[in-house]
């Protein structure tokens, strides 16, 4: 990975380790649906401009039924879940959950792209996943709180986001390679922005959100999400999936720190262990960490 590609990946970790704090400042207020739909217009109408001034938009139309998938696979769907996730668990938690998508991405490689892991990255992916279940086990609970949300929920909705999120990946990889980057980051918000539209208008809150509120969706439409996804369709370009989901390591670093600096959220013991399990489980799955080559 070239100095530059390293960069873009630790800007990209840090402004979609904001977008936890973002949602969880905006959540609250907007609702999950209003909040994810108001996140992808926003990507829409800030990426829109810049695909049309480089004359992209014809890659766009020419890719626009794989591009729509990835859309609602890699934004529609998994904004839902996180935003609503939200809600009841901390920005810090959701990020953690969010580190297991490297362990989706090689599972559906191995069994959809034919890409046999070695037996270490078989052991990393029983290792990660047994990290992303011991946690869950840990922090669920279906019984509904004071505010009548359950946590188990919003750990189920992390979860089916990061499968959604790993078969983006993959579906990118085999069917969007060699299409520019910011035809597949506007293609795809505007997608989602589609069909998240009416649902948004449908359920916007009935009393005014805040400035702050409406800050901090701002900032998660054009940064977290328009800039942000075109540093990660690059990186896809540049350095392949593989290594582009890696930035799901360093995110919950960002996460955590968002969400200690500004919202005084805390670190416990259980998550601390389950993101290393996760983690280790994560570099020995994605090939990141070598064992064999280390004992030589």
């Amino acid at each position: 990975m070239k100095s530059r590609d390293l960069a873009e990946l630790l800007a990209l970790a840090a402004l979609w380790g904001a977008s936890f704090l973002f949602m969880r400042l905006g959540a609250g207020e907007f609702g999950p649906v209003a909040l994810a739909g108001l996140r992808v217009v926003g990507a829409t109408l800030f990426l829109l401009p810049l695909l049309v001034a480089r004359g992209q938009w014809a890659a766009l139309r020419a890719n626009g039924r794989a591009i729509f998938a990835v859309g609602i696979a890699n934004s529609a769907l998994p904004f839902l879940a996180y935003s609503y996730a939200a809600l009841s668990i901390t920005a810090g938690l959701s990020s953690i959950f969010n580190a297991g998508t490297p362990l989706w991405g090689a599972l559906i490689a191995w069994l959809w792209l034919r890409d046999r892991p070695t037996s270490w990255r078989a052991l990393g992916l029983a290792i990660g996943f047994g990290g992303v279940l011991w946690l869950a086990w840990d922090k669920a609970s279906f019984k509904p709180g004071a505010d009548g949300l359950s946590s188990g929920w919003a750990v189920v909705a992390c979860l089916a986001a990061t499968l959604l999120y790993g078969w983006s990946a993959n579906f990118t990889k085999r069917h969007l390679a060699g299409v520019p980057p910011l035809a597949v980051a506007t293609g795809s918000q505007l997608s989602a922005a589609v069909v998240l539209l009416l649902p948004m208008l449908w359920w916007w809150p009935a009393q005014t959100p805040s400035t702050t509120a409406w800050v901090a969706v701002a900032l998660l439409a054009v940064a977290c999400t328009g800039v942000a996804y075109v540093l990660y369709f690059r990186l896809i370009a540049h350095v392949g999936p593989a290594k582009a989901i890696s930035v799901t390591f360093l995110i919950p670093v960002f996460a955590v720190v968002w969400g200690w600096m500004f919202l005084g959220e805390g670190l416990t013991l259980a998550m601390l262990l389950g993101c290393a399990v996760i983690l280790l489980g994560t570099a020995l799955a994605t090939g990141l960490l070598k064992p064999r080559q280390a004992a030589n």
